[in-house]
């Protein structure tokens, strides 16, 4: 009987040793380690729903990078020559004091708050006014406009300043105010007019004049006719209107040139040489940064230098 019996065990270890073991142990795996996927399950939809994300975060990072660009210095020399100065007629009012008013360029326009403002402050500019664009600040989220002189009180620049930069080729010299520092624009007294503060929710976007136009439009009416500035340059000899249009300085500008071409100075320094000339270095930029010296030897350009080289 037992050997009946070890028969059929004996026939089915012979089998068994036939079979690869991983099949006896475990079932397949469901893998794509194989080239071939032929016969293979393959999850679609989770990869796409998986592949989704990474493109979205892709595309978004594109736009962020679009917006998120900052203004670069070209641009702001830009916004400078072409919106600083420009004229205007004032379409709502605004607030006098050094607060101003504040404008989200993320956010619509709150009239509430601005009439609330107007109400406690009074207003220093009225709708239908004409206005004048007196000064551009740029802080790091935020342009701050004066109109017809801004709200906000002055500060004496020249009690700060150092004169003499040391191997620069400009000797130490007695600092003066200039008149348009210490008065502003012909005809507008600093601190009676009013103050816009543009407030981006980032870091200020690369902007052109047109750009910051609109900003303001809520505000100011730029009316449809061509710039001011762009008028006035149509009118210069062809070497400064060319210079100008390539944004730098050359021998022989006015100060007018000058301002339309690199913008207004960073710092002015007044003084008199060994001759007896009446100078004025203006200053771009702060040392040991590229910083560019501007020399009037009266009313002309008779030198510029830039630090380094």
């Amino acid at each position: 009987m037992s050997n009946w019996l070890s028969i059929p065990f004996l026939i089915l270890l012979l089998a068994a040793a036939d079979l690869p073991k991983s099949t006896l142990l475990t079932p397949k795996p469901a893998t794509t380690s194989d080239h071939s996927l032929e016969g293979e399950s393959i999850p679609v939809l989770p990869i796409m729903l998986a592949g989704e994300p990474a493109q979205q975060s892709g595309g978004n990072a594109n736009a962020a990078g679009s917006k998120s660009a900052t203004l670069t210095e070209m641009s702001r020399l830009a916004l400078i020559r072409f919106v600083s100065g420009e004229f205007a007629k004032a379409r709502k009012p605004i607030p006098a004091g050094k607060d101003g008013f504040t404008i989200y360029t993320d956010k619509p326009l709150n009239q509430e708050y601005l009439d609330r403002s107007v109400a406690t402050h009074g207003a220093a500019i009225n709708t239908g006014d004409p206005t004048q664009i007196t000064k551009l600040e740029f802080r790091e989220h935020t342009i701050i406009v004066d109109i017809n002189g801004g709200g906000r009180p002055k500060s004496h620049w020249w009690q700060n300043i150092q004169v003499g930069m040391g191997g620069g080729g400009y000797p130490q010299g007695q600092t003066t105010v200039t008149p348009e520092e210490q008065q502003g624009p012909q005809g507008i007294q600093p601190g009676l007019g009013g103050t816009l503060y543009l407030q981006f929710p980032k870091a200020i976007p690369d902007l052109t004049p047109d750009d910051l136009k609109k900003l303001l439009s809520p505000f100011l009416d730029f009316g449809g006719t061509r710039s001011a500035a762009v008028q006035w340059i149509d009118t210069l000899p062809a070497e400064m209107k060319k210079a100008i249009t390539e944004r730098k300085a050359v021998l022989g500008m006015d100060r007018d040139e000058v301002v339309a071409a690199i913008g207004k100075p960073d710092r002015k320094v007044r003084e008199r040489d060994a001759e007896g000339y009446d100078t004025e270095d203006w200053i771009y930029g702060h040392p040991p940064d590229k910083t560019v010296f501007v020399h009037f030897r009266g009313d002309k350009v008779s030198s510029i230098k830039q630090f380094p080289d």
